[in-house]
């Protein structure tokens, strides 16, 4: 997991509360939350959409210009690896050439993902932290998520 400073911390609480923003019409999706950080500020927000609309990387990725670059993406539950009704989220973070860094709190224990979106990030050298406020968010989104069973 390794060191972190309170920034950090800072940008995933704030992931965490727009989250929030996404209850109940998400479901049943998980209420995920992202923010997106360039040079020290947050620049979007984003929230799990209604089913078939936008995951919340992508909510919040459609809100940045696309000349803005070296972006540093805070993300409350691992990017999904798989096409469901959306994309693939971290195939779509893969592809951005915006994105160098991707902070995610916790793995999604869904059987289709379990760590299969970090392996997408890292497989085409995308920097990935995990575990930021890992406690604070099991706590908030451990009832929304999909265990397989």
């Amino acid at each position: 997991m390794g060191e972190y400073d309170d920034k950090e911390a800072y940008y995933m609480e704030v992931a965490l509360e727009v989250s929030k923003q996404a209850l109940p019409d998400c479901l049943p999706n998980p209420p995920v939350g992202c923010v997106i950080v360039s040079k020290g500020r947050i620049i979007a927000k984003g929230f799990t959409q209604p089913p078939s609309k936008p995951h919340a990387e992508v909510h919040a990725l459609s809100q940045i210009p696309k000349n803005i670059n070296n972006l540093t993406i805070y993300v409350t539950l691992e990017p999904c690896s798989f096409y469901g009704k959306t994309p693939s989220c971290a195939e779509t973070i893969a592809t951005d050439n915006r994105i160098s860094k991707i902070v995610v709190a916790i793995i999604d224990p869904d059987p289709r993902n379990n760590g299969k979106g970090i392996d997408v990030l890292k497989s085409v050298g995308k920097e990935v932290v995990l575990g930021i406020s890992s406690k604070e968010v099991s706590m908030f989104l451990l009832p929304f998520l999909s265990k397989g069973d």
